[in-house]
């Protein structure tokens, strides 16, 4: 998974699965834009104007759960 931040676009794209290709497109909500593969598994999630929508776009914490 890749979570990247573009600030001059203002655009936060989060790559759930590398090297696969989009088949279809979806703006579900305004400036939310889901990718998917042809097997209509979720690929990726693309946020426009993401610092109206996110608390700190350019701050990512991860965390795991036993």
């Amino acid at each position: 998974m890749k979570v990247t931040y573009d600030q001059r676009t203002d655009t936060l794209s989060v790559i759930l699965m590398d090297n696969v290709l989009v088949a279809e497109s979806d703006e579900d909500k305004q400036g939310v834009i889901l990718d998917y593969d042809a097997g209509g598994n979720l690929v990726s999630v693309e946020v426009m104007d993401a610092s109206k929508r996110v608390t700190d776009a350019r701050k990512i914490e991860y965390q795991t759960t036993a």
